[in-house]
């Protein structure tokens, strides 16, 4: 992505070109998944044509992200992780990785949590027709690592407070409360509410499918869709995550 010929834009005589930017998604994404995700890099590239934008799928059965970036020939970039939350393969599958890849490579965070995604939640609850008196139950994916479930927890009172009203937090997989249990919960607090879920999920894909059947009345879209352009508040909290570490980079050269 970016320039067709794999250059990237003169950016002014005696200034170096700018570090690339490696999107990189890990797990094993369906046709709807990877057109959604592909639609946020495409915007990327459309809004910063000065960069060179690339995206990396890496395979969820691949333990090795190291090996994987390698054999991609990522160098001389930031490599940005599309995932929501930082679990385990952020937080240490990539990191250990970019001991392998050189300083000339950095590591972004994650997107999350950012008043950004919640913009795009309320947004998706808005579409959807959110009425007074549902009960709003965010779904995020789950995780081993503590700090990402309280990340997700962070993101739900986040978006209660842009909702003025109660939004908690169930989950797909690994953590607790497990998503049918937390819309059984919500039904016991609020008898006769229509139970209405938003996806804390990037695009559509298994974990989004798992949520449409876990119990709740009506789901929201994800925050990725494979049929329209992507948010652009996503497309510049990526340009953002990219920015904080493509500065810090370019000050260590110059020292």
């Amino acid at each position: 992505m970016g320039r067709t010929d794999g250059s990237v834009a003169p950016v002014g005589a005696g200034s170096p070109p700018p570090l690339r930017l490696v999107a990189v998604t890990h797990g094993a994404p369906s046709a709807a998944n990877r057109r959604a995700v592909i639609r946020l890099v495409d915007g990327v590239a459309t809004t910063r044509p000065d960069l060179d934008v690339a995206i990396t799928f890496v395979d969820a059965r691949n333990a090795d992200l190291g090996a994987a970036l390698e054999a991609a020939a990522v160098r001389n970039a930031v490599i940005v992780p599309l995932v929501l939350s930082a679990g385990f393969h952020v937080r240490t599958g990539l990191s250990l990785a970019l001991d392998r890849l050189g300083g000339d490579v950095g590591l972004a965070a994650e997107l999350g949590p950012d008043e950004r995604i919640v913009d795009v939640l309320a947004e998706r609850l808005d579409e959807l027709g959110l009425r007074e008196g549902d009960a709003v139950l965010l779904a995020a994916a789950g995780s081993n690592d503590p700090r990402a479930v309280r990340e997700c927890f962070e993101t739900s009172r986040r978006l209660g407070q842009r909702l003025g009203r109660p939004v908690t937090a169930g989950f797909i997989a690994a953590a607790i409360p497990r998503l049918p249990d937390a819309i059984e919960m919500l039904r016991e607090v609020h008898p006769g509410a229509r139970i209405v879920v938003c996806p804390y999920l990037l695009a559509p894909g298994t974990f989004y499918d798992q949520a449409k059947v876990a119990g709740a009345d009506v789901v929201a879209d994800p925050l990725l869709l494979p049929e329209r352009p992507a948010p652009e508040a996503l497309v510049d909290l990526v340009l953002d995550r990219y920015a904080r570490v493509g500065i810090g980079i370019e000050r260590r050269e110059r020292a």
